[in-house]
């Protein structure tokens, strides 16, 4: 079996420092054009390059603010890597399905694949509905005829369900920053061996990943070490 690779692009300029957090929020609250010069989705840049440099394939879940560049298009296509929604307004069906159809406008693609930004307990940005309710995105998913939902717990013991013959569910991940992660119980070392065994989604925000050098050194051993696979 295999790790299945989750990116969740959440910040079209990143973290820091403090000028590039700016333009991520007003990316994401008002509007600011994609400016590579400037950093856009720069963490996202290298962590693709890092993926195709070992032939890893990767869910990558973009914001209606984070939509991919020219040049990350090409990495994504170079790794064959599956464009997905990283659904933001899930006020309704409606909503989920305006984002979609951003994304797929956008790419030129066709979406088969959806996540949920956050997981109900704060609101992030001026688009963003909290709450979090995946028995509605998994209703929404198979109406739209999507193939994979990718949920936000944090008990990567949990296993996949088949919520239709269509639709393939995973409510849980293995989320690689330890703060969603119950660190003693699920260390990397886990991860490595029960994936080795049956499918596990190891889920990834690169701008913190990139932000921590330990994090680097464990997502880095996870994807040399590990199969990658995409199940759509």
């Amino acid at each position: 079996m295999a790790v299945i690779i989750r990116l969740d692009i959440d910040r079209p300029y990143g973290r820091r420092p403090l000028a590039r957090h700016l333009l991520s929020r007003l990316s994401s609250d008002l509007y600011f054009p994609a400016i590579e010069g400037l950093g856009y989705l720069a963490e996202v840049r290298t962590m693709l390059t890092w993926l195709n440099a070992e032939g890893a394939r990767a869910y990558v879940f973009f914001r209606r603010c984070t939509l991919p560049s020219p040049s990350i298009l090409e990495l994504l296509d170079a790794g064959r890597h599956e464009i997905s929604l990283h659904l933001e307004n899930s006020r309704s069906y409606g909503t989920f399905l305006e984002e979609t159809r951003i994304l797929e406008r956008h790419t030129k693609r066709k979406v088969s694949a959806m996540s949920k930004h956050g997981s109900g307990e704060a609101k992030f940005g001026f688009h963003h509905y909290a709450p979090y309710e995946p028995e509605k995105y998994v209703q929404w998913a198979q109406q739209a005829s999507l193939r994979v939902f990718l949920g936000n717990l944090e008990d990567p013991s949990l296993e996949p369900e088949g919520s239709s013959p269509s639709l393939l569910f995973f409510p849980s991940a293995f989320w690689l920053e330890p703060h969603w992660r119950d660190t003693q119980r699920f260390p990397v070392d886990w991860l490595l061996d029960h994936a080795r065994h049956r499918d596990i989604v190891l889920l990834v925000h690169p701008e913190n990943v990139l932000a921590d050098p330990g994090l680097v050194t464990d997502f880095r051993n996870i994807i040399r070490a590990l199969e990658s696979r995409i199940v759509s």
